[in-house]
């Protein structure tokens, strides 16, 4: 059974494309804001996103390029207002599998999801690996050096986090974006995040004698392996 996750901020338009494709068996997810469908396409998989450009936080297209350059290959369809020749290059150069202009004919988003499906990607990352550490993205579970970590559902999303940004400096304020879905907030979620983290590391590194996860001062933290 495809799994579809619909990013748009229309509810009315949400709700519709929901009730459609339901209605041709697939099962359907909504998320209203991009940080929303960032963070979900992330930690769940999904076999097509339907993608709104125009979304409150981060736009589509940066919500694409960023899942391009993670080499997240899940398949993603633009559907926009903007029809612009200009509009559908950019969506596509961004890395997007197909284009679609509102107002749309269900039949046709119908015919291009069946195509999607059946050209699909490369086969979909349901395990992230680093070093002996190891996550299982469907039934979430953790493990290294072959012993299971007994993980809170923030700490699995945190630590999937870190292995998709392997070798990669991650900064608090990102962390606190695409983990908490916190962009306005007044007050920073440093403490909050520096609990989890080191909770985390505790529970991943506590044990080895090489440390994985690294504080990098005045930066935010790093998955590496340490130097000999």
């Amino acid at each position: 059974m495809h799994q579809i996750l619909i990013v748009e901020d229309e509810i009315k338009i949400a709700h519709s494309l929901q009730q459609v494709l339901e209605g041709e068996g697939y099962v359907v997810r909504i998320a209203m804001t991009g940080e929303e469908g960032f963070f979900l396409i992330n930690t769940e998989i999904f076999d097509i996103v339907i993608l709104d450009i125009m979304l409150p936080g981060r736009s589509g297209l940066e919500i694409l390029e960023a899942l391009r350059s993670h080499d997240n290959q899940t398949l993603v369809l633009i559907l926009t207002a903007r029809d612009a020749l200009e509009d559908r290059i950019s969506g596509l150069d961004s890395g997007a599998d197909d284009y679609m202009v509102k107002p749309f004919a269900a039949s046709e988003l119908l015919a291009r999801i069946r195509v999607l499906l059946r050209r699909g990607r490369s086969e979909p990352v349901f395990q992230l690996q680093f070093a002996d550490l190891s996550l299982d993205l469907v039934v979430r579970e953790a493990q290294r050096g072959g012993q299971p970590l007994d993980l809170t559902a923030k700490e699995f999303d945190l630590l999937a986090y870190l292995l998709r940004h392997q070798g990669r400096f991650i900064t608090r304020s990102m962390i606190a974006r695409d983990l908490w879905q916190e962009t306005t907030r007044a007050t920073p979620m440093d403490n909050v995040i520096d609990v989890h983290m080191a909770r985390l590391r505790r529970k991943v590194d506590k044990d080895f004698p090489e440390k994985l996860i690294h504080t990098i001062r005045g930066i935010g933290f790093i998955m590496k392996r340490e130097e000999s």
